[in-house]
């Protein structure tokens, strides 16, 4: 679970960093939109990464 985690987190934080410098996914709707999403997948990255750590 932790990994598939990880997958999604680097998903999310690829397709939105490239809507804020490209804006080719979603047209660069809303850069605050963006920026939060690139957040809020770099905190998911981390809590998942701690997870997988603290299961080995």
């Amino acid at each position: 679970m932790s990994i598939f985690g990880m997958a999604v987190a680097a998903l999310l934080l690829l397709a939105f960093l490239l809507d804020l410098v490209l804006q080719i996914p979603f047209g660069g709707a809303s850069p605050i939109m963006d920026i939060g999403f690139v957040i809020c997948a770099a905190i998911l990255g981390y809590m998942a990464w701690d997870a997988f750590r603290a299961s080995n």
